[in-house]
């Protein structure tokens, strides 16, 4: 009898564990549809900035697909990425646009940051990944108080500006992307030493900008058509942008930024997060320069 209820038990169990490893592969919000895991469709155009991969090149193809594949799998992030290009999109394509460069590089701060003011293991921080002598050379401030690479507009124009340069360097946008992570002079060089005539002639030492074209490529292609890749997000569930503020000029020191939110009828964490690069709990400003200091209205 106790071995009959055993047996029992144990089925009760097994048909138990076989309900939840069932239902780990349900897609959550989507009906209880079961998700499908598949390869991916190739046979169509990508393009970075108006040029071509050329996928009929099967090293190329071959690459593409391993990008493609991390990214349209990795959920958590690429969900993150299109909620948040909800609210920083609309500031880095205005500034993209005046500064005369294709609409394409917005995905660049995708593949450096995921559109967060991330600090990386090399110090590079910020949206844009700015390490801090790229960020004084484009005359973003960074010192103990005050760190431009997180301002976003201003970070935005060093990058587009950057780029420019770097695609006139280069004489490609995907080159000028491969220099953005890999270096300027490591691309030149190895681009004259191995006879390249294009980045994907390339064959680099560095796994990650040999991936990095690759990667913003993939990272646009989900970010553009996320319904045919079964990612939905319902549009309440985007992020807003951070538009509603008023601005206060700050022309002198400022002792505490805790005091100078209350004073303001803010928090210093509402403060912090509509100026991140406020990086200090005050500002010395010894050299009186005029700061815009943005507080929710």
């Amino acid at each position: 009898m106790q071995k009959r209820h055993l047996i029992i038990a144990n089925l009760i169990l097994a048909a138990g564990l076989i309900g939840v490893f069932v239902a780990s592969f349900k897609k959550p919000g989507a009906g209880g549809d079961p998700q499908v895991v598949r390869s991916l469709n190739l046979d169509k155009d990508f393009t970075f900035c108006g040029e071509k991969f050329p996928t009929d090149n099967w090293d190329v193809r071959q690459r593409l697909d391993a990008e493609l594949l991390r990214n349209v799998y990795f959920h958590s992030q690429t969900i993150l990425a299109i909620k948040r290009a909800h609210a920083l999109f609309p500031v880095i394509e205005p500034i993209l646009k005046e500064e005369g460069v294709p609409d394409d590089i917005k995905y660049l701060a995708v593949a450096e940051s995921a559109l967060s003011n991330a600090i990386s293991p090399a110090g590079a921080r910020g949206v844009w990944q700015f390490m801090r002598d790229a960020g004084d050379q484009y005359g973003l401030e960074v010192n103990t108080e005050v760190d431009e690479r997180y301002h976003l507009e201003k970070a935005t124009h060093a990058a587009a500006r950057y780029l420019k340069r770097e695609k006139e360097r280069q004489g490609s946008w995907i080159l000028a992307a491969a220099a953005y992570n890999g270096g300027p002079e490591r691309i030149s060089t190895e681009m004259k030493k191995q006879r390249a005539k294009n980045f994907f002639d390339l064959n680099l030492a560095a796994d990650e900008t040999m991936r990095y074209p690759f990667r913003i490529v993939a990272i646009k292609e989900v970010m553009e058509h996320p319904d045919e890749y079964e990612y939905v997000i319902e549009k309440d569930d985007l992020y807003p942008p951070l538009s509603d503020y008023r601005v206060v000029e700050v022309k002198g020191p400022v002792p505490s930024w805790g005091d100078f939110a209350v004073e303001h009828n803010t928090s210093y964490r509402m403060l912090k997060l509509y100026n991140p690069w406020l990086v200090d709990s005050k500002l010395t400003n010894k050299e009186g320069k005029t700061y815009q200091v943005r507080l929710p209205k």
